[in-house]
């Protein structure tokens, strides 16, 4: 018997030799590219972040697929509208990334910066439409930002005032990760909205007049007056890693003062007047938007917050929140420092065009919305 087993292992040998090379070449191979993937340099490696932005342009529906295949009760999930993709759709989605019903998936590996417009509409106010979602981070280069430019002012007397607050008493925070937006109405010399950026006649304007009116309404607030493109300048770092500047900022102010509650950043959006003027009841105002990053811990209370906020300003001047958008994904900075607060959001009021009387009305609508939330939160704590 011992024989007869040694002549099938000779033959066996003698006739898969073939398959039993194949076999072996495939195993070096395989280690040999986990070798290379894991002892690279970091910079050499494949990053999840690769595999996250190619992930995360399948359908669900694929992945439903191949359940199915190893797991016939995920075929009761099929529903009457919901048909299954073939093998060959789902196979060209994987290599390409490209989806047959959806135009978007062929220009974004084409068109330069077209993937930073993936946002999430969560809350769509009635003024919303595609062009909204359009409005981007990525600014003209930093010196561009930083040039000096003439400005003006309403009121010149308080032009270059700056707001004092006490932050041992403040509950409320607010910065300008983006501190220079300005607005082409108060910059006479210019007509480019890449040019629309002042070291003073800027955004942080409409932060000190918040803050300001919520004072009045018996709130502390303290706004920080870091002029981060300075410090962008200073670290040798690009107009997108300003969350990053800014990030230092917050972390400071909130271990200064644990009694610090809420954290707005404000922002000015990057879209034309007849996407940010809102007239209500014959008053102008600059149209606001609420951005929630997708990827921090704090991201559901964050949202809901914001979620509530729309509401409630929808209800008290109609039209005047565009609503709630989400970001996330590895072409999106989806944190925006929201981590660090369970009630921080980012708040886009008006746009280059806007002027500062239009952004303040909105500011003071916004505080006479959060001064109502504010308050009943306390009665709920309490």
């Amino acid at each position: 018997m011992l024989y007869s087993w040694l002549n099938k292992l000779i033959e066996f040998i003698r006739t898969g030799y073939k398959q039993i090379i194949i076999l072996l070449v495939a195993h070096l191979l395989l280690f040999t590219i986990i070798g290379m993937a894991t002892t690279n340099k970091p910079s050499s490696r494949l990053a999840s972040s690769m595999f996250s932005s190619w992930t995360s342009n399948f359908d669900s529906s694929v992945f439903l697929t191949f359940l199915r295949f190893e797991n016939h009760s995920f075929n009761i999930m099929t529903t009457m509208h919901e048909e299954s993709k073939p093998i060959p759709t789902i196979l060209f989605e994987i290599m390409t990334s490209i989806k047959m019903n959806d135009v978007k998936s062929f220009l974004s590996y084409e068109i330069p910066g077209f993937s930073t417009y993936e946002h999430k509409v969560i809350v769509r106010g009635e003024d919303m439409d595609d062009e909204h979602l359009l409005s981007h981070e990525s600014g003209p280069p930093l010196e561009d930002i930083l040039e000096d430019r003439k400005a003006i002012d309403d009121d010149e007397d308080k032009a270059n005032e700056k707001r004092e607050g006490n932050i041992e008493e403040a509950t409320v925070f607010l910065y300008n990760s983006h501190n220079r937006e300005s607005f082409l109405p108060h910059l006479p010399d210019e007509t480019n909205a890449d040019n629309a950026h002042h070291k003073e006649v800027n955004v942080t304007k409409v932060s000190d007049r918040i803050a300001t009116s919520l004072e009045e309404n018996g709130i502390g607030s303290i706004v920080d007056d870091t002029d981060i493109m300075n410090v962008l300048q200073d670290n040798g770092w690009s107009y997108p890693k300003s969350y990053d500047a800014s990030r230092s900022v917050v972390k400071e102010v909130l271990a200064q003062n644990e009694k610090i509650k809420y954290a707005f950043d404000i922002h000015r959006d990057s879209l034309p007047r007849d996407k940010t003027l809102k007239e209500i009841d014959g008053t102008d105002y600059a149209s606001i938007l609420f951005i929630i990053g997708a990827e921090n811990k704090h991201y559901e209370k964050n949202l809901a917050i914001a979620t509530e906020l729309h509401y409630m300003l929808e209800e008290a001047y109609p039209g005047l929140s565009k609503g709630v958008i989400t970001k996330e994904g590895p072409n999106s900075n989806g944190v925006y420092n929201q981590d660090l607060l369970d009630t921080s959001m980012l708040i886009e009021i008006g746009g280059y065009e806007n002027t500062l009387d239009e952004m303040y009305h909105s500011a003071d609508a916004i505080t006479e919305i959060f001064t109502e939330f504010y308050f009943d939160a306390e009665k709920v704590d309490n």
